[in-house]
């Protein structure tokens, strides 16, 4: 997969990061995340289009997080990461999932893959009005709203040797 890579191998294509935390999550925590890559976007001069996307991805992956690393011992490869390349931004998560939680996530973003923006509009809007998935917890409107604001993502499910899977995913803003 082209955007999830290593972050060395990220690094050494010139990338330049303005956030990266691993560990455990709280809401807190993603606040002073969220106010930091606010002040380091305004720094960088990103246009404000292309920061509130950026605001929108972090927070849905930084809660997606929250959410999965609470009910579980610390995990240092609970990561997310935003990284700036020379022709776009990509907003980057990985966390550690159960089978059954792969087997909750893996429908919801399966459609969304190779889904057109006027599809995921679409699908947004119905869930939206049907009041599905919207207050549920593992991916409901977050990542219909990743999909909304990224030109682009992509997602892994890497199974463990414990019978767990590392769980990646990669939104991608263009420039």
């Amino acid at each position: 997969m082209s955007l999830i890579t290593n972050l060395e191998a990220l690094l050494e294509e010139e990338g330049v990061i303005f956030l990266a935390y691993g560990g455990l999550f709280t809401q807190a925590l993603i606040a002073g995340m969220t106010e930091a890559l606010e002040q380091k976007s305004e720094e960088a001069d990103i246009p404000i289009g292309i920061s509130n996307k950026l605001f929108v991805i972090f927070i849905e992956l930084s809660q997606n997080l929250m959410h999965y690393t609470k009910q579980k011992v610390f995990d240092p490869l609970n990561l997310i990461y935003v990284l700036k390349q020379s022709d776009h931004y990509s907003v980057c998560s990985q966390n550690s999932i159960t089978k059954e939680e792969k087997e909750i996530l893996e429908p919801k973003l399966l459609p969304l893959k190779d889904a057109s923006k006027d599809e995921i509009k679409q699908l947004y809007k119905v869930a939206r009005k049907n009041g599905r998935n919207a207050h549920e917890k593992g991916g409901g409107l977050g990542f219909l709203e990743i999909a909304k604001k990224a030109d682009e993502f992509e997602y892994v499910f890497e199974p463990k040797k414990d019978g767990t899977y590392h769980f990646k995913l990669c939104a991608k803003l263009k420039i």
